[in-house]
């Protein structure tokens, strides 16, 4: 497993939480953004939860990042 397979990785996991819709998948769960700004940010789940709305908030360099993992995809074979 090289380096660029690891970020593709990591580039998959951060659409994945990226595509996370609040109130169809994270509210029922007890993963809403209320919950996260009550104050629990040290927890790992608070953690967890700003993580997935950081990357919510990122989509623009989302795409951009994909945009360049096709493009090397496609330029390598």
């Amino acid at each position: 497993m090289g380096l660029w397979t690891l970020l593709e990785g990591f580039l998959l996991l951060a659409n994945a939480f990226a595509i996370l819709n609040e109130d169809r998948f994270l509210a029922p769960r007890g993963w809403s953004f209320s919950e996260f700004s009550v104050g629990r940010t040290k927890s790992l789940k608070g953690q967890l939860i700003g993580l997935i709305y950081a990357t919510q908030y990122m989509r623009v360099p989302l795409i951009i990042l994909n945009s360049i993992c096709i493009f090397v995809k496609l330029v390598s074979g």
